[in-house]
């Protein structure tokens, strides 16, 4: 009798143990496991095409544009590219509250991992593409500083095989003068109006080449599997051990809060966690700079830039540029919006917010805790009644969201030629 009840404790202890550890290993409601795969990096959907540019898949324009990005001559000084504020070994990103270029900007850079498949670019959504995106830091006097005409000459000297094997010949720019264009410069920029409609016209081509290459190659850069991605795996199969081995206690607590006290998963849902949107969350103005609009601004430049998907340089068709055919601007709600970034290495990115307000990912979501009013508009926040010890969680969660980027290695370095 003794060794019966022997065998049955400690065949109720077994199953109890086991019990125990299918609970830890699953811990999830199918709903829940499907919000979870609906956030995993194996739900992203192939990378789609940009109509708006016919060379963005061309793997000959990629290697053009990873040269370019990397050319400090593409700059008023001859010191600053592409790879200046997005370096490769830090997530194409540069780590600073405010860009550096050839001045300092008003802006924090934001990392380029992804972007391709972001219908919006820039803060506040001023570009509809990669490619219209890598032009204005071209002509930006604080960040690259140059000019058109400048940047079709160094082409014609530099890259005139690789450019005219992708995009056709050259058009003819002798007699054009070596700065045009419509920038800050007051000398490049009357040289430019003094220019006939069709100079005008043929420079404004090339230039729009030129972020059409830089574009195809960014296009190769994607962001790669996070612990979190393992673990959603481990979940799903039921994989008690590896959920266990792959996130912390604190940050499964982190993710349950993400998905549901804190909320975050209204904007940054998706496998990218972000729902590339706008919106006005309250973050105080960066000491020192002007007001920002945010989207109120940069609706209004994205209709009127010569170089949006329904522009004279795009290679789409007017019914294949969707996202600003229906874009609505001069709505009072978009004052102080600013794009929802992605949360793929949101740990290895400070400081955050549009213009580096808050050096750490604790300080961030204490303000979405607090919900203070927007210094413009309204803020959509509301108060979260989240612990110090929630708040830990929650920042500890965040941290499982880091992965390496997914590209080949020949696109995480500068050329060698």
């Amino acid at each position: 009798m003794p060794i019966l009840r022997w065998m049955t404790a400690t065949l109720l202890g077994l199953l109890c143990l086991a019990a125990v550890a299918a609970g830890a290993g699953k811990g999830w409601t199918q709903a829940e496991l499907a919000q979870l795969q609906e956030l995993s990096l194996a739900s992203l959907p192939p990378l789609p095409a940009d109509p708006s540019n016919r060379v963005a898949d061309d793997e000959r324009a990629a290697e053009l544009g990873q040269r370019l990005f990397f050319d400090q001559r593409l700059s008023s000084n001859g010191q600053v590219a592409c790879a200046t504020c997005h370096l490769p070994d830090r997530l194409f990103q540069d780590g600073t509250p405010l860009a550096k270029g050839v001045g300092t900007t008003d802006r924090r850079t934001m990392s380029i991992i992804g972007t391709a498949r972001s219908p919006w670019q820039f803060w506040d959504g001023r570009k509809d593409s990669q490619w219209a995106q890598a032009l204005g830091p071209l002509e930006s006097a604080v960040e690259h500083g140059g000019d058109r005409t400048q940047y079709a000459h160094l082409l014609a000297a530099h890259y005139r095989a690789d450019y005219e094997a992708v995009f056709g010949p050259l058009p003819d720019l002798r007699g054009l003068p070596k700065h045009a264009g419509p920038v800050a410069d007051p000398q490049a920029n009357a040289a430019w109006r003094a220019l006939p409609q069709g100079e005008r016209a043929k420079v404004s081509g090339v230039f729009a080449n030129l972020g059409k290459a830089i574009a195809a190659y960014e296009r190769r850069i994607e962001p790669g599997p996070a612990r979190f991605d393992a673990y959603v795996t481990a979940a799903a199969a039921g994989d008690a051990a590896k959920t266990q081995s792959t996130l912390s206690r604190d940050e499964v607590a982190g993710l349950k809060l993400f998905l549901g006290k804190a909320q975050c998963v209204q904007c940054h849902g998706g496998p990218l966690f972000t729902n590339d949107e706008f919106h006005n969350t309250g973050v105080p103005a960066a000491r020192g700079l002007p007001q920002d609009p945010g989207r109120l601004a940069g609706a209004k430049q994205v209709l009127q830039d010569e170089f949006n998907c329904l522009g004279p340089f795009s290679d789409a068709k007017p019914q294949q540029c969707g996202e600003i055919r229906f874009l609505a601007a001069d709505n009072a709600s978009q004052l102080r919006q600013f794009r929802v970034p992605s949360l793929r290495n949101v740990a290895e990115r400070g400081p955050y917010m549009h213009a580096g307000q808050f050096a750490t990912l604790r300080q961030v979501v204490e303000h979405y805790n607090r919900a203070p009013a927007a210094p413009q508009g309204h803020s959509e926040l509301q108060p979260l009644g989240l612990s110090a010890r929630e708040i830990d969680q929650l920042v500890a969660f965040l941290g499982s969201l880091s992965g390496p980027v997914k590209a080949e290695r020949r696109w995480l370095q500068a050329p060698s030629n």
